[in-house]
């Protein structure tokens, strides 16, 4: 995640923005400028359709899955981020109504801001279970796993930074204030695009390693199914995250003055478009049975840890590795 504006705050506002405040407007170009009814609102109400469609798929099959005591949290997860996009474009229109309003422009920028961070958290825990699939004396080592809890913490805690630099940015004038929010926006997301590439050198890593015994299988589908899921997600959300940052550490531009990474195209095509191509590539690809890794794993420090006796019954697997079949004959 990276600033939603990342430049300072002064008299020379955005067009249509009426200086007043705190809270004050942003004072020049940001990426996909002022929410405007003509161009953001269809835009956003195609958006809201296309994301709550995805929720309520991945909704779907995470609840029935439930009734099969097969829960798999990373299909709620997806839905979830889903629901926060559907909210992110809803405030982008209720920002398009509401121009003069800087409280529904600050909510609009920190909810497109945010929400991404679940689909990184996502693709990296399946790069780990792939790591401890073919290398498990790596992936399951102390150092590795402690590692990985430490990034996490490390995540949750630059969201935090990273959200609160943001929104006091807009409340504030104060020059060097508004150059440590600044530095604090550029350091989070220059932490989450490294989360967003991550999952690239631990598919490198599992490629390039002589691998001293066979794969450790979880799931189902084919290795080369689950490793191309990881890679091409891990490429949109870090060609993503990559041109945020990049925005957001260019040189400030007046709002009258925006380059071409400010306009809108630029704005919905490396956020919502990117997000909803991994959105869907995770539904139509069955994460929830490639990525599968029955519970106790991590104790037993393998995947076969009681694994005849979690997940759907075998008939029921069959049913949906046959639903998954199309997908399947693509990826492999």
């Amino acid at each position: 995640m990276s600033s939603p504006h990342a430049i300072g705050h002064g008299p020379q506002g955005n067009p249509g923005m009426a200086m007043k405040g705190p809270p004050y407007p942003p004072a020049g170009a940001s990426i996909g400028g002022r929410a405007t009814a003509p161009v953001d609102v269809p835009i956003s109400a195609v958006f809201i359709a296309i994301f709550l469609a995805g929720a309520v798929s991945h909704f779907t099959i995470f609840r029935k899955n439930l009734k099969r005591n097969y829960k798999f949290i990373p299909s709620a997860a997806s839905g979830g981020f889903c629901m926060a996009r559907v909210v992110a474009n809803v405030l982008r229109i209720v920002w398009a109504a509401k121009p003069m309003n800087v409280n529904v422009a600050i909510a609009a920028q920190v909810f497109v801001a945010a929400g991404v961070l679940i689909l990184f958290v996502l693709n990296l825990i399946f790069a780990q279970r792939l790591l401890r699939a073919s290398h498990p004396k790596v992936g399951w080592s102390r150092p590795a796993s402690y590692a990985f809890k430490m990034l996490y913490i490390l995540i949750g805690l630059t969201l935090v930074i990273v959200i609160t630099a943001s929104v006091h940015s807009f409340f504030t004038l104060n020059p060097n204030a508004r150059r440590i929010d600044r530095d604090l926006q550029l350091f989070g997301g220059s932490v989450l695009t490294f989360v967003a590439f991550l999952p690239l050198p631990i598919v490198a890593f599992i490629l390039a390693v002589p691998r001293k015994q066979p794969i450790d299988q979880f799931g189902s589908g084919s290795w080369s199914a689950k490793v191309i899921i990881v890679v091409t997600a891990a490429c949109l959300l870090t060609l993503g995250a990559g041109f945020r940052i990049g925005v957001s550490a260019s040189p400030p531009r007046p709002a009258n003055i925006p380059a071409w990474y400010h306009h809108k195209a630029s704005f919905y095509i490396f956020n919502f478009v990117l997000e909803a191509i991994v959105v869907y590539m995770f539904l139509f690809g069955r994460i929830d049975r490639r990525f599968y890794v029955p519970n106790g794993s991590s104790k037993e420090r393998n995947y076969a840890a009681n694994r005849t006796q979690q997940g759907p019954k075998d008939s029921e697997r069959a049913t949906d590795d046959d639903e998954a079949g199309t997908s399947e004959k693509v990826l492999s």
